[in-house]
């Protein structure tokens, strides 16, 4: 037993360990940088760095097999062996204290990434120039969103996750008075006028817009151009029997309307909506260019916060100059609408400072280490001056 334990120690501490994981990360990155064009940034992430192994599927199948260990397979045990290098090579003096931080720099260093690819959320907020809005959406997930217009001051909104949708399963809400019926969930569709696609077989929805348009399912995408639009068919059913099938995608994004049980309904599949707890205004949106050229010089978007119980704020955003509120970071990502619609990158990623704190522990540990070593150094030069003079 105690020699399985020896072996056991010895592996996580080895310095081959640490090389091998090194020179695996190397070999991820690189083959996820091959794929980058393909995949994107978002894809990449998700099937190399996200992932305890890289899978590819099996020829002729739909099954994944492992082939290479992922972000979170390598991340995790290097963490370990730093840890158990520290514990078993390692005494905490001063001559070491310099290495003791730049570690513990590095240990940081991979808890903040695995805590950012646990917590960071990203969403766009795309405002026109006078406009204000009080939620940013998701630029990949959808939800569906079933709401009460009855009241003309207040909706009341259903919003169920995609992730149901693709399940299938029956959804019942307490707040609405019939079931959500998942039929059909296409990850990624066109959606087409029936008129144009005159050949195309009859469409499952009875109501809606469903008998006048057709859903036409495609591949799902990760590229960084392109952007996934799903559609579902969803029946609604009642107490006394079904509403109708609807033809739900993103690609319509107009609500479709229906009243029942003496109420007003609107039925959409939209992106998924993040509320803030404030409200944001777009001032002004500036597109500067270099003089006598088109090439972009900055993007800088004035906005306007109010902050219930708080008041207003005014704060200018351009590139490499983000805006920080209630734990939220808006960047300038892109416009739209010949330079009068701005697009705000907003990224909630609660360990966004780790990644400070660690390259400034790191620098600490290298300067305190090398400074140690230079003073070692000039004190045995200096000894070894001396013990010369004598012997002259």
């Amino acid at each position: 037993m105690k020699d399985v334990l020896r072996q056991f120690r010895d592996f996580f501490v080895s310095l081959r360990l640490t090389i091998g994981l090194l020179a695996l990360g190397i070999a991820l990155i690189f083959w996820a940088t091959l794929c980058q064009s393909d995949l994107g940034v978002w894809g990449v992430q998700q099937r190399f760095f996200y992932c305890v192994f890289v899978t590819e599927k099996l020829p002729g199948t739909d099954f994944l097999l492992p082939v290479f260990p992922g972000g979170y397979l390598l991340g995790g045990f290097l963490f370990v062996n730093l840890i158990a290098a520290h514990c078993y090579r390692f005494r905490l003096t001063w001559k070491k204290s310099g290495i003791w931080l730049t570690h513990l720099g590095l240990i940081m260093l991979l808890v903040g990434g695995f805590l950012t690819s646990l917590w960071q959320r990203e969403y766009q907020l795309s405002l026109d120039e006078g406009g204000t809005k009080n939620y940013s959406e998701s630029d990949r997930a959808c939800e569906l969103a079933v709401i009460d217009e009855t009241d003309p001051k207040v909706d009341r909104v259903v919003a169920i996750p995609e992730e149901f949708l693709a399940a299938g399963d029956p959804v019942q809400h307490p707040a609405l008075p019939f079931r959500v019926l998942p039929k059909a969930y296409f990850p990624n569709a066109a959606v087409q006028m029936r008129r144009d696609a005159p050949n195309a077989p009859a469409s499952p929805a009875t109501a809606g817009l469903g008998p006048q348009v057709i859903a036409t399912p495609l591949p799902p995408t990760s590229k960084e151009d392109e952007r996934n639009l799903p559609a579902a068919y969803i029946e609604l059913d009642g107490p006394d029997g079904s509403l109708g099938t609807w033809l739900v995608s993103a690609e319509l994004g107009m609500p479709q309307r229906f009243d029942y049980a003496g109420r007003s309904w609107r039925i959409v599949l939209r992106f998924q909506r993040r509320y803030l707890p404030f409200s944001v205004t777009l001032l002004k949106f500036s597109h500067d260019i270099y003089p006598g050229t088109d090439i972009p010089r900055n993007f800088s978007s004035r906005v306007r916060l109010s902050m219930p119980g708080q008041g207003e704020r005014e704060a200018l955003i351009y590139m490499n100059n983000p805006l920080r509120a209630a734990g939220l970071t808006f960047y300038q990502a892109s416009f739209a609408n010949d330079d009068h619609t701005s697009i705000l990158q907003v990224v909630r990623n609660p360990g966004w400072r780790l990644p400070y704190i660690s390259c400034a522990i790191i620098t600490a540990g290298l300067l305190v280490q090398f400074g140690i070593t230079l003073s070692a150094f000039f004190r045995r030069r200096g000894v070894g001056a001396g013990a010369r003079g004598q012997m002259a």
